[in-house]
Order: C-alpha cells, then sequence, then structure tokens
C-alpha cells in the first residue's frame, strides 16, 4: 500500500478515535448522572492541558525533526488512557483520565494535519483528498457508537476506543514519515510569526468563530438528550455532521482557492450563525439531527480555509509548530471558555438560550472576518 493510501487509512481511524472522544465524551459523562456544570469542568479543563500538551509535542515534533516517532508515542498512551477512561464512573477518575487523554490524545490532531499537508504537497495531490477519510471515519464511528451505546451500554465504548486504538498504532507502524525540510530551526522566525500583526487577528479571528463551534461539540449530545432524544438520535446527528463533511474536502482542489482564505471563513461564520440559530428554535430532536447537515457549510470549510492560511503565514521550519498553535486556539482555549461558559449557560438558562448566545458570537466572527479583509484589500492596493 503506497503512503498517500496509508495516510488515508490512519486518517479514517484517527478522527474515529476522535469522535469517541470530543463528540461522545459529554454523553458518556451525561450518562453517569453528572449535570452539565461538572460536564464543562472536566472537559475545560481538559482544555487547560491541551494548550500546554500541544505546542509541547508540535515542538518536541520540529525539534526532532519527525512527526511519525512522536505521534506512535502519543497513540499508545492514549489508547491505554482512552480504554480507561470509559470504563470510570468517579467524578475524580473521570476528570483524571480526561486530563491525562487531553495530553496525549488532542496533540495528534495537529501533527496529523501537518502530515497531511506535508505529504499532500510531496506528492502533489490535494489535501482534501487525504483528509476526506477523516470525516468518513468520523462519520461512521459516530454511527457505531450510537448503535454500540443503544444496544449494548454506554460501557461498550472503552472497548471501541481500545481496539481502534490498537488499529491506529499498527498502521502509524507502516506510515512514513513526513518530508523533512532543509532550512535549520530558528527560534527568532518563531517569535517573528507569533508576534507578527496578521497572526495575532488571524487568531482572534479563529477564536471567535471557534467558541461556538467548540460549544455545539461538547453540548449538542446532551441537548438531544434533553429534548428526549435517545443515544442512538445522537449517534446519528454527528454521522450527519461528520458525513456532510465528506464531499467538501474532496473537492476542496476547486474550491480552495489560495488569497481568498478569509473570504471562504466569512462564508463559513454566516452559515454558523444560521446553522445555530435555527439549532436555537427548533425543538424537536429529529429535526435538530437534521439540521447538522449543515455543518457541509461550516467546519470542514472553516477549517480547511484556516490551515491554508495559517501555512501561507507561518515559516517553513515551524509548520508542526504552527499548526499546533491553531490547535491551540481551535480546541483549547476556545474549548476551556466554550466548556466552562456552556455549561453553566446550559444549565441557567437552558439550551434554547446557550444557543442564541452562539449564534450571535458566529455573527460576529462573520463581520470580523470581512472587516479584516476588507483592511487587507485596501493594504495590498495601497502597496
Amino acid at each position: 500500500m503506497n503512503s498517500a493510501h496509508l495516510l488515508r487509512s490512519f486518517n479514517f481511524i484517527y478522527f474515529a478515535l476522535l469522535a469517541l472522544f470530543v463528540s461522545f465524551l459529554p454523553v458518556y459523562l451525561d450518562a453517569q448522572g453528572l449535570p452539565t456544570s461538572k460536564i464543562g469542568l472536566i472537559i475545560g479543563t481538559g482544555g487547560f492541558i491541551a494548550i500546554f500538551s500541544q505546542p509541547l509535542w508540535g515542538m518536541i515534533s520540529d525539534r526532532t525533526k519527525t512527526i511519525k516517532k512522536v505521534m506512535l508515542v502519543l497513540l499508545l498512551f492514549s489508547t491505554i488512557v482512552g480504554f480507561l477512561l470509559y470504563d470510570s464512573k468517579s467524578f475524580v477518575v473521570l476528570l483524571l483520565f480526561t486530563m491525562l487523554l487531553y495530553f496525549f490524545l488532542l496533540p495528534l490532531d495537529p501533527l496529523t494535519e501537518s502530515l497531511n499537508f506535508q505529504t499532500a504537497e510531496a506528492l502533489g495531490t490535494s489535501y482534501g483528498s487525504i483528509r476526506t477519510f477523516g470525516a468518513v471515519g468520523y462519520a461512521v464511528m459516530s454511527l457505531i457508537v450510537g448503535y454500540a451505546a443503544q444496544y449494548f451500554g454506554i460501557q461498550s465504548l472503552a472497548y471501541l476506543f481500545g481496539g481502534f486504538g490498537i488499529l491506529s498504532l499498527l498502521i502509524c507502524l507502516a506510515l512514513p514519515d513526513a518530508p523533512v525540510t532543509s532550512k535549520p530551526i530558528s527560534l527568532r522566525s518563531l517569535r517573528n510569526f507569533l508576534g507578527n500583526q496578521e497572526t495575532i487577528w488571524f487568531m482572534i479571528l479563529i477564536f471567535i468563530c471557534a467558541v461556538p463551534q467548540r460549544i455545539n461539540d461538547t453540548f449538542l449530545g446532551v441537548y438531544i438528550r434533553e429534548l428526549g432524544g435517545s443515544n442512538h438520535l445522537v449517534g446519528i446527528a454527528w454521522f450527519l455532521a461528520a458525513g456532510s463533511e465528506i464531499l467538501v474536502f474532496a473537492l476542496s482542489f476547486w474550491w480552495l482557492r489560495k488569497g481568498k482564505e478569509l473570504a471562504i471563513i466569512a462564508f463559513a461564520a454566516l452559515f454558523y450563525f444560521i446553522r445555530f440559530l435555527l439549532t436555537a428554535w427548533i425543538q424537536e430532536p429529529h429535526l435538530l439531527v437534521a439540521i447538522q447537515l449543515l455543518q457541509t457549510f461550516t467546519f470542514p470549510i472553516f477549517y480547511s480555509a484556516a490551515i491554508q492560511y495559517l501555512y501561507q503565514i507561518v515559516p517553513e521550519e515551524w509548520r508542526a509548530t504552527g499548526q499546533t498553535v491553531l490547535a491551540i486556539i481551535f480546541f483549547g482555549i476556545s474549548g476551556i471558555v466554550a466548556s466552562y461558559l456552556g455549561g453553566w449557560m446550559f444549565q441557567a438558562y437552558g439550551g434554547h438560550q446557550l444557543y442564541m448566545f452562539v449564534s450571535i458570537m458566529s455573527f460576529t466572527g462573520f463581520l470580523f472576518s470581512v472587516v479584516l479583509r476588507a483592511v487587507y484589500r485596501k493594504q495590498k492596493l495601497a502597496t
């Protein structure tokens, strides 16, 4: 099997694991009888860990000039911790294992995306043709978990995580490493990138758009259950959401144009607003599940454009670290705000008010991206 096919297979398995963690951990915690404030506390605390773990492993990867070996270490510990997490019930133990999984599993996301992008460049193929299989894995696992939780009980998630974790290790062993840049590591270039005004404004934009997405990731399953939906229905919701990404990633070579990233992000932010506004007003769980098809126009478009924009402004030798900076904003800082704030708002005001808030925040992201694009176009014309 060639390197592209192996990487596609790995994307399928890894994002299946990510679905088990990101989408179904809140459902598992809810099934253990924890209130939404404690669910937010557990996931938000994990977000603090991700802030430190993602740049740590990204810098280790850049310094050692290997992505594959770092991923193998992370996968091994993630598999063990993930199995133990979904076999636990105590609040303290759940908090501990969630923190550990944020330390080992979440840094794999930017490393995988970096491997995807650099391998695609080296092979002369599109990033989307590889990342598509991640969306398929996420969708398939969402459907599997929904059925497994319904018919075998919520504890079956432990065996699913352990099995897919072992499979991910085996595939990763066969993966070729990312192409190594000949440019020397320069801390000065990293400081220039992080202190650049364009980088700062870009990361602020990512944060504004990411908080609503992360609130939805954390509390959609809980909201569906609150409205009377089953675990099976939660699985279908995430299957439709992830499945709707497949064609978008597959056709990214057609719609993802260099120089148009901010316009594309604005488009996605507008659809985030529409999606979450509809979610706020719909009270029937089956209709709420159908709304997840709007994922087509939100996350895959937003995240693909964000990665391409990032790779235009980050120094080549710091790509893995740059990817982790993006992940820190999207999964770490925004995840902390989303979990703590979302958990408190959900418990205090309910799902309707929570989704009204995130829809307003998404519209703010739309306006900010439009203004930012206009400013940069004016500066470009002036020069």
